[in-house]
């Protein structure tokens, strides 16, 4: 075990950031005063080969265009990707630089690894993280 100030680590492969993206929900509210749609009850985001699911996640789109500008899951996030996966309170996924910022009590496992920190900075299209805010890290060396 290890504790460190930050750390960079893989995560999910180099994912194609302009793939179509398919939301499930149990409900949808949408608003076209500020451009946004509020899905709601169990909330599942795809795109390519990356999954993330939410009880909330509100999607904003840009005023320019009709293309999605960002989304915002909240109340418990599970974004997995190939075999990685990373759980956090929040995820804030930014479509046009193709990053995902995961906040609150983050927990990345990789195989049998696993680190913890309070924000994780993931760069989709790199197959990047940045962990920040008391980075703890369990390496096993024995595959138990």
């Amino acid at each position: 075990m290890s504790l460190a100030q930050g750390a960079q680590v893989s995560f999910g492969g180099n994912q194609d950031t302009k793939a179509p993206v398919e939301v499930t929900a149990d409900s949808l509210s949408v608003n076209q005063k500020d451009g946004t749609a509020l899905y709601t009850g169990n909330v599942i985001i795809a795109q390519g080969e990356m999954r993330l699911a939410a009880p909330r996640v509100l999607v904003v789109y840009s005023e320019a265009a009709q293309k999605i500008q960002r989304m915002e899951a909240t109340g418990g996030v599970t974004m997995v990707s190939g075999t990685e996966a990373a759980e956090a309170e929040r995820a804030d996924y930014s479509l046009e630089k193709g990053v995902v910022i995961m906040t609150g009590n983050v927990l990345l496992t990789q195989g049998t690894s696993a680190l913890t920190s309070q924000k994780m900075t993931v760069d989709l299209e790199a197959g990047t993280a940045q962990m920040s805010g008391r980075v703890k890290t369990v390496l096993n060396q024995d595959g138990q």
